[in-house]
């Protein structure tokens, strides 16, 4: 290959038209092997390739379709690929070609037409394509059926119309019976895209043709084993032993030598586990699913930052994966800093009181490190893991004091943000520390770490003996600070004034923030709470020291867990950039459609609590009913595991998906999913539409629509 490549890159070369133009009508004459002809159409190509415009040979390569050699039929369709849509005017002269090649001998250019066709949207070639398709989805040999399968989907994304009366979708569903593992890969890539569109028809598969895909994944490639794979999502198992059966298909998928391949088999097992009741069953997948995510971190740092953004939604769904692996997590000295960083996180989710101890002492190693944001985010850490695990918070709170008597600037503020919330999580506890951290604060100069300190400056005022001194020195630069600053130290005024009310110095620090809050501060909500602060001072100070400084309730780690309903919903994305960005990919791709579990009886109840629809928009008002060759559609009282492919719109659909998801439990729902997140969430509104109410929301702007002015009020004027 490397030779061929030599000898190719001589075509490479800037040509012009008119010499291209004259090598192939002088090769007409004495070229009975097609030579010179062959070596004009990889000159151009090149310079296709090198941006060139090579339109005006259009007519000229053109001619070279009848010539019966393969390789430059594929330099003529390569040409016509580049060049078809502009000029379309000309097109009807390839048309005759197309068609012959369509019935060639040769599997090879038939497959070859039937796709430079598919890659030529206009509606001249498109009406040519519509017969020839047809005949290319029956064909004898498996890479025409293969090739055309693919082709539908390009068809139906040029027309859907005609794709749908054509019974093109129809023919894509029976490939999906064919006996060659490639052809029904491709139909399933097909099937994919075109009900992937917010005007495609629902893709759904039985439980039959589910196990037909599963029996040809082990003749497929990689790429056909993801689409078949990913397929697996659109069957929605209506008894506890399909979902069980079919996951124990899926897990021989978990060793396989690619990694995308590792994370939809992955992605199908989680999905299949909110239809399962076998609990032993379900702790096996867990056990399963933890090796291979670990041989992930092997590969090259891209791969790994991948895997770990996907292991961190795993990790909190299906906490039971990776409990006693947190070791793999500790950071390389050569890892890149995302990858550091995605680590730490997950560090700390794995973190308990069995581990603690370990991952307590890889933070403090990495707290003296020499990149800022590694050390910031270990240190914040460290005070997470206090929060988290309670027989750890001791030695935390050790380890952060000693990483401010480093006096680090950015390590002693990072320490003092996180020691903040400990004194909420353990009121009563760690106060002793206090002065300690009284003495780091000319160290403080970030609004973040400052509105922390006079937040404990101002919470334990009673227990600073010179608290009057600190808050005075803090407010010299009060008008120069952050609004972040400037109202944590408003609120620590207040609370300094009602722990020592009869302090002349309070008095007159309290009246002197109130007054620059009120006359000098442009900042609304800044002066709208000196306002009711003076307001309760000056009417009631015994009510206004009960509402500042009522009890506070304690920090739980519940924040840092992401919402059930849309981690459930997030994992039907894993593999993807959904999982990257830990969001639905339809909030930044435009025309995606969403995914979300669907409600059966087998659905376990707590994941029914927390159903999410997937709501698709812009759909047509009325049913599409697509006639073709394929067998008649069941109609809708049928069992559900009779469908094999839905072709109402997304509109009928989400109706009957907005009555699943109110709908009751059944008797056959699953017990509680094996991880430690499992436990009695809120019962989910009964509409399946959270935007419904907004109808009325604006209405008082109608008020103040442009009117006609009154007649009397211009005769005024």
């Amino acid at each position: 290959m490397s030779g061929q490549g030599g000898q190719d890159a001589k075509f490479f070369q800037r040509g012009k038209i008119q010499e291209f133009r004259a090598e192939l009508e002088a090769a007409e004459s004495k070229d009975k092997k097609y030579t010179k002809r062959k070596t004009v159409l990889k000159k151009i190509v090149a310079n296709i390739t090198m941006g060139n415009d090579m339109s005006p040979l259009f007519t000229d390569v053109v001619q070279c379709l009848g010539i019966p050699l393969l390789e430059i039929k594929k330099m003529v369709y390569l040409f016509l690929v580049c060049y078809g849509r502009q000029k379309a005017d000309q097109l009807h002269l390839v048309i005759p070609s197309f068609l012959q090649d369509c019935n060639d001998r040769n599997p090879l250019v038939r497959a070859l037409a039937i796709r430079t066709m598919s890659y030529i949207p206009t509606p001249v070639v498109i009406e040519a394509l519509t017969e020839q398709l047809r005949h290319c989805l029956k064909d004898r040999d498996p890479y025409v059926r293969k090739t055309a399968a693919i082709c539908v989907a390009k068809l139906y994304a040029a027309d859907p119309r005609k794709a749908e009366k054509g019974g093109f979708v129809e023919m894509l569903r029976d490939l999906l019976l064919d006996s060659n593992a490639t052809v029904v890969a491709n139909a399933v890539a097909a099937l994919s895209e075109i009900g992937d569109r917010q005007d495609g028809v629902i893709f759904k598969l039985n439980l039959t043709v589910a196990n037909k895909l599963l029996t040809a994944l082990g003749e497929s490639s990689e790429w056909g084993t993801i689409y078949i794979l990913d397929s697996l999502l659109r069957y929605v198992p209506e008894r506890h032993a399909d979902a069980e059966m079919i996951a124990e298909r899926v897990i021989a998928q978990l060793n396989h030598a690619n990694s995308a391949v590792v994370l939809t088999a992955i992605k199908v097992l989680l999905y299949l586990m909110n239809y399962m009741e076998n609990r032993r069953l379900m702790e096996y997948i867990c056990k399963k699913m933890g090796p291979p995510l670990v041989t992930l971190l092997s590969s090259g740092p891209e791969v790994q930052y991948v895997a770990l953004r996907n292991i961190l939604l795993i990790i909190q769904r299906r906490p039971a994966v990776l409990k006693n692996d947190v070791k793999v997590f500790f950071c390389k000295y050569n890892d890149p800093i995302y990858v550091k960083l995605a680590k730490l996180e997950i560090m700390y989710r794995l973190a308990r009181e069995e581990n603690a101890r370990e991952v307590l002492a890889e933070l403090q190693e990495y707290a003296s490190e020499v990149d800022v944001d590694f050390v910031r985010k270990a240190v914040r850490s460290i005070g997470r893991l206090a929060i988290k695990v309670q027989p750890a918070a001791d030695a935390c709170i050790q380890a952060l004091l000693d990483l401010i008597d480093t006096k680090v600037s950015y390590v002693v503020q990072e320490a003092v943000i996180v020691i903040k919330d400990v004194f909420r999580r353990y009121p009563g506890k760690y106060e002793g520390i206090i002065p300690t951290l009284c003495q780091h604060l000319d160290l403080l100069d970030e609004p973040e770490s400052k509105a922390a300190m006079i937040w404990i400056v101002g919470q334990f005022a009673n227990r600073i003996d010179n608290a009057d001194e600190l808050m005075d020195d803090l407010t010299y630069t009060f008008l120069e600070e952050p609004t972040e600053v400037q109202l944590a130290l408003l609120t620590a005024a207040v609370k300094l004034f009602i722990y020592k009310p009869h302090s002349d110095t309070t008095k007159a620090l309290v009246h002197k923030v109130l007054k620059w809050t009120t006359e000098e501060v442009d900042n609304p909500d800044l002066r709208d709470r000196g306002f009711m602060y003076w307001r309760m001072l000056a009417i009631n100070p015994a009510v206004a020291g009960e509402i500042v400084l009522a009890e506070k309730p304690a920090i739980t780690t519940d924040a840092d867990r992401m919402d059930r309903g849309a981690l459930d919903q997030l994992l039907l994305h894993t593999g993807t950039l959904g999982s990257i960005y830990h969001k639905n990919p339809e909030t930044f791709i435009r025309g995606a459609t969403g995914k979300a579990l669907t409600d059966s009886p087998a659905l376990n109840p707590l994941s029914r609590q927390v159903l999410v629809p997937a709501a698709r928009t812009n759909l047509p008002p009325t049913t599409i009913n697509v006639p073709g060759p394929g067998p008649p559609e069941p109609s809708r009282t049928t069992a559900p595991t009779q469908d094999l492919l839905q072709t109402e719109t997304p509109a009928a659909q989400n109706g009957a998906a907005a009555v699943n998801v109110t709908g009751t439990s059944s008797s056959q729902d699953s017990p509680e999913d094996v991880g430690e997140d499992d436990e009695a969430v809120p019962q989910a509104p009964s509409s399946s539409d959270p935007y419904a109410a907004l109808d009325s929301a604006f209405g008082g702007y109608l008020a103040d629509e442009p009117r006609p002015q009154n007649q009397d009020l211009l005769d005024m004027i």
